[in-house]
């Protein structure tokens, strides 16, 4: 079961980029948002611009549909299914861009 759970994650990576790959990369290069330790973006920065906002939240909510999705196929809680992938996201953000520390701090990777 956790193979088809990390295929499913993988897959999920995979996906993400391709829908806002220019937008989301500048984005995280330039601080406004990074990957929080739940499995979603989260704001770095609170002054970040609207459209950073609204990037924010496309994505989160395609996230959690997916989180969900893969949660029902294996049996698993939601929250697990993004636990798995936030794991995963940490290890395949680029250094110099942010992630949530186990204690909610932001930091460089």
């Amino acid at each position: 079961m956790k193979t088809l759970i990390k295929a499913c994650v993988l897959g999920l990576l995979l996906m993400m980029p391709t829908a806002f790959a220019a937008d989301l990369s500048t984005a995280k290069q330039q601080g406004w948002i990074g990957e929080q330790n739940n499995g979603y973006l989260g704001l770095v920065r609170s002054d970040a611009p609207a459209d950073v906002k609204a990037l924010l939240a496309s994505v989160n909510a395609q996230r959690k549909a997916e989180f969900t999705q893969i949660a029902r196929k294996n049996g698993i809680a939601e929250a697990e299914a993004a636990r798995i992938f936030a794991r995963e996201a940490v290890t395949r953000t680029s250094p110099g861009n942010y992630i949530q520390s186990p204690s909610g701090a932001w930091v460089k990777k």
